[in-house]
């Protein structure tokens, strides 16, 4: 089964929840996985280093592992879709010149010399950079799932390391959160309770 019909954007951000229980015999098409990446592939990041890296865990005995590793929530295996939004710490590093590979010469030239300077032996700003960059994509996806009619649930509530040996995580790289996504079988609960804008927006100063 296909979904075909897409909300449009202020739909897909009223209407995106943290859903906790999933159709485990829904299978999204890898059509339909493919295009989910695709868009988070075109998620802003610093100086355009694309240093999200997605873990998509299609073996079931990984998916075990790694629900053991989360407290056992079955999202993780019940969803069609496990992701885990990964960053690498060292990205700028990585031959920043292909992150520019499309600019014209001028702007490549003196953009790329700033990349390894900016975040050199500066791990709390590699980290922080990580931790960006994957928010930032997370929320492409959750968005663009909504807007196919799927469903999703950001995840903190697992043991990194643990996970990190599961998935064989490179030892210069991190974890953000883990992503299930599928087809919802109970909707999420009334949400909980908005804070109010004058207590979340300050104007100029606090």
């Amino acid at each position: 089964m296909t979904t075909t019909q897409t909300l449009d954007t202020f739909s897909a951000i009223t209407q995106r929840r943290s859903v906790k229980h999933y159709d485990p015999d829904y299978k999204m098409s890898e059509a339909e996985v493919n295009k989910l990446l695709e868009l988070a592939l075109l998620s802003p990041t610093s100086f355009n280093m694309q240093n999200w890296r997605f873990v998509v865990v299609q073996d079931q005995a990984l998916k075990e592992e790694i629900w053991l590793a989360s407290w056992k929530q079955n999202q993780i295996k019940d969803a069609s879709l496990l992701l885990v939004l990964c960053a690498d710490l060292n990205a700028h590093e990585r031959n920043p010149e292909r992150y520019w590979a499309n600019a014209p010469e001028q702007v490549s030239a003196a953009i790329v010399p700033m990349i390894k300077g900016f975040y050199k032996d500066n791990a709390q700003l590699q980290r922080d950079e990580a931790m960006r960059s994957t928010g930032i994509a997370s929320q492409t996806l959750m968005l663009a799932a909504k807007a196919m009619g799927y469903d999703s649930c950001p995840m903190v509530g697992f043991d990194p390391k643990k996970v990190a040996e599961i998935i064989k995580l490179p030892e210069d790289h991190i974890i953000s959160m883990l992503l299930p996504i599928g087809k919802a079988k109970e909707p999420a609960r009334e949400r909980a309770g908005q804070l109010a804008l004058s207590e979340v927006v300050i104007t100029n100063t606090f």
